[in-house]
């Protein structure tokens, strides 16, 4: 049996449906599966075993330049993929669908229009899938795989995951210390609600005895990178990092903390400790809880369907809760 994957965007996302890889190979060794993935993305497969062929769209780049030629290239593009036995869309968006609707395929696949944001995505599909879209995502994108595929995965083999995502060698960075913890400080997200106070930042690294590495992915967040920086001198601001030599940098620390974003749910691929901060989005429903990949949320209200971008509750996370996390994953104590 053939199968695509469609989860073009963004990163946590893909991230977050791509451990249903090693499920699918674990209950059906003959499935060979082909993934159609954005190109701003296309390095989170590298060295991947259980992906047969890796498809790059650019869709993200059309977007951008607002070229409806290079849009319309791209789809083109698509319908030569396959054949293949089935298409599934793991996203749930419109553009996905679009996608998943024209490669070449005998079965479409998604979410029903009742579990999804955009439900006018499911007319694109053969048959839909209904699930609670204010469920975990993990959960949502599992059960989705197992009932395509008549699978028996369950959520304690997700708690048990084998890490996922690999590099294409260890990336060397002079920032790591040999001597100390090494922690990753991630202060940038895709808006500004979901980012942690600069200062909170800047505190509690000077409660923990560690190497801390600061890490962004575009000029803004370098100068909030650069911020903590002015009030902690002692902290490093790394380089600006591929996805490859991100996904390096995170296997070779020992915790990660940030909020709500791709780079913060690496950590959980690599089953390498983390502290997610939650204040607009539910972290109930945006990452898995483990004994080594912890949580901490604002007492704001959140609605998974329209996420308010004006709750700025983020910043009262207490320090001193972020701190007795950090140093019990740590073992600090």
């Amino acid at each position: 049996m053939k199968i695509a994957i469609v989860k073009l965007s963004a990163l946590g996302d893909i991230i977050h449906a791509m451990v249903v890889l090693q499920f699918i190979k674990k209950y059906n060794q003959q499935i060979e599966i082909d993934w159609i993935v954005d190109e701003a993305y296309i390095d989170l497969f590298i060295n991947q075993p259980d992906v047969n062929k890796v498809h790059s769209v650019k869709l993200k780049k059309a977007k951008q330049l607002k070229s409806i030629f290079l849009l319309l290239k791209e789809l083109t593009k698509v319908q030569k993929f396959g054949p293949y036995d089935l298409v599934i869309d793991m996203q749930g968006l419109i553009k996905s669908a679009v996608v998943s609707h024209l490669i070449n395929s005998r079965l479409t696949l998604g979410f029903h229009k009742s579990s999804i944001r955009e439900s006018v995505a499911s007319i694109f599909y053969n048959n839909t899938f209904k699930y609670g879209y204010d469920e975990n995502v993990i959960d949502r994108n599992v059960e989705l795989i197992t009932y395509a595929l008549g699978l028996d995965s369950n959520r304690i083999e997700i708690k048990h995951k084998s890490p996922f995502l690999h590099s294409s060698q260890i990336f060397v960075n002079t920032n790591l210390s040999k001597i100390k913890k090494n922690i990753i400080l991630i202060p940038g997200a895709s808006h500004k609600s979901k980012r942690y106070p600069l200062l909170n930042f800047a505190a509690l690294v000077t409660l923990i005895d560690a190497n801390f590495i600061i890490i962004w992915g575009d000029s803004k967040e370098k100068i909030m990178a650069e911020k903590i920086k002015a009030q902690v001198p002692d902290v490093n601001v790394s380089e600006k990092l591929s996805i490859d030599s991100l996904i390096s940098l995170v296997s070779q620390v020992d915790l990660v903390i940030g909020p709500d974003t791709g780079p913060t749910h690496i950590s959980w691929a690599l089953n390498v400790p983390s502290i997610t901060l939650f204040g607009p989005t539910p972290g109930y429903r945006n990452t898995y809880v483990t004994k080594i990949n912890r949580i901490l949320e604002s007492n704001s209200k959140v609605n998974p369907s329209k996420i308010n971008k004006n709750d700025f509750s983020i910043k009262d996370i207490n320090i001193q809760s972020i701190l007795r996390v950090a140093n019990e994953l740590l073992h600090l104590k």
